[in-house]
């Protein structure tokens, strides 16, 4: 069965084209991020007054976030998705934020239809009760869209699936981006929470965590982008970078969204806690 939506309904290419919109790949990091007033946050801000004072700001965010992870892939599809606090351990103010985003339902039975689960060549499932946003979407989206009124669609990912299936579903997202659609990925390109030193400084990092996310940074500025599947080739670098992988997958979606003519631009270079990469990249 091919990974393509070549046989899936066309309904989303009836909605007016608009200028593509960019396509990002946000490292997320640490919770607090989200309420603290540090470079992280900031930058998110700044892109965000960047984005909304395009001609034609985002009509919809399809974001992929580390956190939501279901056999198969779904889509949120409710009119009000709830705001979820999928973390323990911070301060009361964490667990106070709200991101009242409006769902889509609509556009999510579009791109259900219109994207395939790779290998199957089934739609997406649509979530339209349980699921919400998680703080891989809400603590990097309330930052830039403060006004929370882009509508907000989560799309889940299949961790049990090898990475050239995710790279393969971010490529049927692309045509989604000239219809409006902000396409983010919400993860880190090293992310190692047992090795974390909390004293760290934010150019201070373990030389593997170093390692692997220059690597990663040179598969993207040199556009070898379907390299960025074979990380787990990097051995000892990789396992030590990822544990699990679950926090490097949503880049793969954004790279797979990429068009052949979009150029990168690395933001927030940086660690924290010496064992997490805030790396960030915008193709526009």
């Amino acid at each position: 069965m091919p990974d393509t939506a070549s046989t899936a309904p066309n309904a989303w290419n009836d909605l007016p084209a608009t200028e593509r919109m960019p396509v990002l790949f946000v490292g997320h990091g640490s919770p607090m991020n989200a309420i603290e007033d540090n470079r992280w946050r900031q930058s998110w801000q700044s892109l965000g007054c960047d984005l909304l004072a395009r001609p034609q700001p985002p009509r919809l965010i399809l974001c992929i976030s580390a956190h939501w992870l279901t056999p198969g892939w779904q889509l949120t599809a409710m009119d009000r998705p709830r705001t979820i606090h999928d973390f323990g351990g911070f301060p009361q103010a964490l667990f106070d934020q709200q991101y009242p985003a409006p769902g889509s339902p609509e556009a999510a039975r579009l791109i259900g239809q219109m994207v395939r689960q790779p290998g199957s060549g089934q739609p997406l499932v649509l979530d339209e009760t349980d699921w919400g946003l998680d703080h891989g979407t809400w603590s990097i989206l309330k930052p830039m869209f403060p006004a929370a009124d882009i509508p907000v669609i989560q799309l889940s990912m299949d961790y049990s699936r090898p990475a050239s299936k995710h790279f393969a579903l971010g490529q049927q997202l692309a045509p989604l981006r000239e219809r409006g659609v902000l396409i983010v990925g919400s993860g880190n390109t090293v992310h190692n929470l047992r090795t974390m030193r909390r004293d760290a400084a934010d150019n201070q990092a373990y030389d593997w965590a170093i390692e692997f996310d220059r690597i990663t940074a040179e598969h993207i500025a040199q556009q070898r982008l379907p390299s960025l599947c074979d990380f787990q080739q990097l051995g000892a670098v990789a396992q030590m970078a990822h544990p699990s992988w679950e926090h490097y997958l949503p880049l793969l979606y954004a790279a797979g969204a990429v068009h052949p003519d979009d150029q990168p631009r690395f933001f927030n270079e940086g660690f924290q806690g010496a064992s997490i990469s805030m790396r960030s990249v915008i193709w526009s």
